[in-house]
């Protein structure tokens, strides 16, 4: 009976020592604010020339810090950025709204707003992509 019980207790520890080298340990948050993008390109696809394009890129601080976004550079006159202007806490989200006006544009379009914020991971960027193709009405 004492043999029994012996192994009854070993299996049973055997069995919990195996259960516990497959568990992962749980993935650490980054230190500081951290902002991680839902997309960071956005492709618009054909539009006529003229038109405009209004996009929201989402973004979520999976830092433990406040996340705070200074600035976002653009790289034409013709994209318009807005964004969550107060502190994003950890966890939360933001968005960032990108207005592009093809007015004066034509074939293939990359548009790069550079995300200028106390991320850990630093600057980064979003992208708007497409193409321009000559409106009807500008041809006749």
């Amino acid at each position: 009976m004492t043999k029994m019980l012996l192994l009854a207790l070993g299996l049973t520890f055997a069995g919990t020592a195996a259960h516990a080298q497959t568990t992962k340990p749980a993935k650490a948050k980054p230190a500081g604010p951290q902002i991680e993008f839902s997309e960071v390109k956005y492709d618009f696809g054909t539009i006529k020339q003229g038109d405009v394009v209004d996009h929201v890129f989402k973004f979520k601080n999976t830092g433990t810090q406040p996340l705070v976004i200074s600035n976002i550079g653009v790289s034409c006159g013709c994209t318009t950025p807005s964004w969550t202007k107060e502190p994003v806490q950890p966890g939360k989200t933001g968005t960032i709204s990108a207005k592009f006006n093809s007015a004066g544009k034509m074939g293939m379009q990359t548009k790069v707003l550079t995300i200028d914020s106390n991320s850990a991971g630093g600057t980064t960027t979003v992208s708007l992509v497409g193409e321009v193709k000559e409106s009807a009405t500008a041809s006749k």
